[in-house]
């Protein structure tokens, strides 16, 4: 019974164990409004749930082209390819912890042949079998497991909000892009209104009627028109490159071609949203997972106040020959325990612990500045719309009276009452309302991006509406 002394004290210890030395986890306490301050909806604690279905909100805008684009940047998007290994890499790191609850087993076998002038040659041969265990007495190994597992939620976390992050921006570009294709066939309007008053000034020039000056005025109009027209094409191309970067592609090798009929869509929100869709946003989960594994790491720390333990175990086999090797009279066997504890570190043990407790408060702050951030993102995106969507009802209000106005100038000016050139201040002003109307239409959609990226994607209520609402 003497031999295995040392088995049941080992086992009595990982009965009796100890308390866990990984303090009780607890959610640092945040500044929670009790609403919100746009709109209607009550806050609550937020807990992770950034796991949660988003479904695929980018569908709500019922562009085929972007459901495209966006489908794509899971695969090609190089953040979010990144993202994925990196996600990868903590799995790896959590199995590699969990392997360490088990024991380790090794093989080594060898062969050797000895003689010399006056001896014949002999064979012997030896095998091996050692294992090697530290059992978790004190759960230094199980803190270091579940600290992984909160590593790997991080990560994941930091994919979803990749994810999130590259469709955002996508659509973001997208809108850009297509509002500065409607930018450009107006002010390709705007231009050819100043071509035709160039040629009707040029020829009152040539027939006394006008001076000089009236020519370099219509000349000077025609040439900052088309400088404008320009931009405009730069913009364009600006957005396009960025939309092909998001979606894994070299610029050169992208294009969107230029749709005129192309419409603003707009998801219509419900009045109330519910601020439980904040526990889905990505970096909100990945805070709280880093508080979690720096409570983690205190345990760890603590550890180094108590012995480990080892368990080592061998069988050994030595024969002339191999048949020999299996037989019982040549194996060997050897079983020893082991334990070993620091006596003096000069206080590093507690310097440890003191700098994981530091790092707990480190992540509880950053747990609360990142909620607080996502509160201030959710309310800003919230006013945005609110006021966007009055401010549309006015640019759509004073498009409408320009167009009025182009259209009584034009008559006035068929009916000889007034020259040309009032005619290309009305149209130059109506295009202007016509491009103000479509900013802020896309201002609109842009801003439901924005909302959606705020509270960690897309959920069930959201609808579309006409673009003129």
């Amino acid at each position: 019974m003497n031999r295995f002394r040392p088995l049941a004290l080992i086992a009595a210890l990982l009965l009796a164990g100890c308390a866990s030395l990984e303090p009780a986890y607890e959610l640092p306490v945040t500044d929670m409004p009790v609403a919100f301050k746009e709109g209607k909806g009550v806050w609550v604690q937020a807990a992770p749930a950034d796991t949660l279905e988003k479904g695929p909100w980018w569908e709500l805008f019922d562009d085929p082209l972007l459901n495209a684009l966006a489908s794509q940047v899971e695969i090609s998007n190089q953040n979010v390819v990144a993202a994925v290994a990196a996600y990868d890499q903590a799995r790896a790191i959590t199995r590699e912890q969990r392997a360490s609850l088990f024991p380790q087993v090794n093989l080594d076998a060898s062969q050797n042949r000895t003689g010399g002038p006056d001896r014949p040659t002999t064979r012997s041969y030896r095998v091996n079998i050692g294992a090697t265990w530290e059992p978790d007495v004190f759960g230094r190994l199980r803190l270091a497991v579940q600290g992984a597992r909160y590593g790997e939620q991080i990560a994941q976390a930091d994919l979803y909000a990749a994810q999130l992050a590259a469709r955002g921006e996508l659509a973001a570009n997208y809108f850009a892009l297509r509002q500065a294709d409607i930018a450009y066939a107006l002010q390709q309007q705007v231009v050819a209104g100043y071509q035709r008053n160039l040629q009707i000034t040029s020829n009152r020039y040539q027939a006394g009627v006008v001076a000089r000056t009236d020519t370099l005025q219509a000349e000077s109009q025609l040439a900052n028109a088309r400088a404008d027209l320009l931009g405009i094409e730069q913009q364009r191309a600006t957005f396009e490159h960025a939309v092909a970067v998001l979606v894994g592609r070299a610029p050169a090798n992208f294009d969107i071609p230029v749709d005129l009929k192309w419409s603003v869509k707009i998801p219509s929100l419900p009045q109330e949203v519910p601020s439980t869709l904040l526990q889905r946003r990505p970096d909100i989960a990945a805070a709280e997972r880093q508080v979690a594994q720096a409570n983690a790491q205190i345990g760890i720390a603590r550890a180094g106040y108590f012995p480990s333990f080892g368990i080592t175990g061998s069988l050994t086999s030595s024969a002339a020959t191999i048949g020999d090797l299996f037989n019982a009279s040549s194996l060997a066997w050897a079983l020893g325990t082991s334990v070993a504890q620091m006596i003096f570190d000069a206080g590093a043990t507690s310097a440890r612990v003191d700098q994981s407790r530091a790092a707990l408060n480190a992540s509880a702050a950053r747990y609360r500045q990142t909620v607080l951030t996502a509160f201030q993102d959710v309310e800003d995106q919230l006013v945005a719309l609110r006021v966007l969507e009055q401010q549309q009802a006015l640019r759509a209000q004073a498009s409408r009276a320009a167009d009025l106005v182009e259209q009584q100038v034009l008559n006035r000016y068929e009916a000889g009452q007034v020259n040309y050139t009032e005619v290309i201040t009305a149209q130059q002003s109506a295009a202007s309302a016509r491009r103000s109307l479509i900013q802020a239409q896309i201002d609109r959609q842009v801003a439901v991006v924005a909302l959606i990226q705020a509270l960690g994607g897309g959920w069930p209520g959201l609808a579309l509406a006409e673009a003129g609402r």
